[in-house]
């Protein structure tokens, strides 16, 4: 085990590479010499990798169990290729990857995986271990944003630093536990560009809903995780959905989805052992997987972002509140209509009405369909308290909810299995909630 503490912490002075990048971003060098000089180091790092280090102390050190079978250090080489690759868009002249943003992620990345690894000296708990790794990615992202601030300029004001570390740490954990341990790469390469989408956008973040954001979603997910209503990528995707609502739109976006993570995740436990004697129980013994709640919140965190990036985009931000609305309505009233109308005995295809088994794509039950629509009226109701919604917008929403999840039914009875999976349709059910819910909203805003 002290090995792999030895190997993180020999990747770590790798990745300690990264500083050279701002330093030379602030040399005025021109593009191409400064994108050969930051990538240099880490094409040699990799070249060693692969064609000079294959035995002795040294390839020990860094080799991981896969590269003993080739003998080659295949990991370490991924690992260093994937920095100089994002090295070199560094110094591009318009829309260059800032510098910001290719340190963060690295440090993210090898400073938590060195934390990872000595909580794993004292337990082989997943929960703990990612924990672990998301507090030092955490703490690691926060010293290299800091660090380039004072290296190359361009300081970022500290909540957003924060916000910005946080996100990066629960993404990249995010991928880590949803990916192999050779997957690195990928995992680096996905956090620094979602780090570069929040730089270019702008995005503001108000000192005191990142302070109650972190706080607020981090118990949040430890409960849901104790409770078993989420798996570890359930509980880590819901995690950072609910930071980015609270810090990007405010306390009632937050609202809205914690209450549809709370009763949907609620509503899978219910009688859970008849839904599993039916064979149509969720799988994990309710506990909801990260694809899961990502299917299902996709949109509303795209709706939360171009929210807060409304004036990049040149549209009105009331439109994205509707649509954040509007998809997570959908989500809920799918989720209570298939939890609850799963109970139910003669469903029937929604495309013939013919008579089908339990647990049949696109099938429906009156009791499902009356629970979808008390979902979205919930949805709807909280909506309207946050955001101030009259009576004509509050039943907008509700028509959005209530379309979706007829849109879910319609792609269940239709595409499901052949063309999409059950992720996708609904992907695709809170996509049509949230258009349509926009889309009636045109002329009220």
């Amino acid at each position: 085990m002290t090995g792999n503490v030895r190997r993180a912490g020999a990747y770590a002075f790798v990745g300690s590479l990264a500083l050279v990048v701002p330093v030379l971003a602030g040399r005025g060098l021109d593009p191409l010499t400064t994108a050969g000089a930051a990538a240099l180091p880490f094409v040699a790092v990799g070249l060693a990798a692969l064609y000079v280090v294959d035995e002795g102390p040294l390839f020990d050190l860094l080799a991981r169990p896969g590269d003993y079978e080739e003998g080659r250090l295949f990991g370490l080489a991924a690992f260093a290729f994937a920095c100089a690759g994002l090295a070199l868009l560094v110094p591009l002249r318009q829309f260059g990857l800032p510098p910001t943003a290719f340190v963060g992620s690295v440090a993210t990345l090898v400073v938590g995986n060195v934390a990872a690894e000595l909580v794993r000296l004292r337990t082989t708990d997943q929960f703990a271990v990612t924990t672990g790794f998301t507090l030092g990615g955490l703490v690691a992202a926060v010293a290299a944003f800091l660090a380039v601030g004072e290296i190359a300029g361009g300081r970022l004001a500290l909540p957003l630093v924060a916000f910005l570390a946080a996100v990066a740490a629960l993404a990249a954990a995010l991928l880590r536990a949803a990916l192999f341990e050779r997957d690195d790469p990928l995992v680096l390469v996905s956090v620094a560009l979602l780090l570069w989408g929040f730089l270019e956008l702008g995005i503001a973040a108000p000192t005191v809903r990142v302070g109650v954001g972190i706080g607020v979603s981090a118990l949040l997910g430890y409960v849901a995780f104790a409770l078993g209503t989420a798996s570890l990528t359930g509980m880590l995707t819901g995690v950072l959905l609910a930071l980015l609502a609270i810090v990007l739109g405010g306390y009632g976006w937050f609202a809205l989805l914690i209450t549809f993570f709370g009763l949907g995740g609620l509503s899978s436990k219910f009688r859970y052992e008849e839904k599993a004697a039916r064979g149509i129980a969720e799988d994990n013994e309710g506990a909801r997987g990260g694809g899961n709640v990502l299917a299902n919140s996709a949109v509303a965190l795209v709706a939360v972002v171009l929210f807060a990036a409304s004036a990049r985009v040149g549209m009105p931000p009331e439109l994205f509140r509707y649509a954040f609305a509007g998809s997570v309505a959908t989500a809920m009233a799918d989720t209570l209509s298939s939890e609850i109308g799963g109970l139910f005995d003669e469903p029937r295809l929604v495309t013939t009405f013919e008579r089908v088994e339990p647990g049949t794509d696109g099938a429906v039950t009156w009791q499902g369909q009356v629970a979808g629509l008390a979902g979205a009226g919930i949805i709807a109701g909280i909506a309207a308290v946050f955001f101030e919604l009259g009576p004509v917008a509050t039943g907008i929403v509700v028509v959005g909810g209530f379309v979706g999840t007829l849109a879910d039914s319609l792609l269940g009875a239709t595409l499901e299995g052949p063309v999409l999976g059950n992720q996708g349709v609904n992907l695709l059910a809170t996509l049509a909630g949230a258009i349509v819910s926009a889309a009636l909203a045109l002329g009220l805003v």
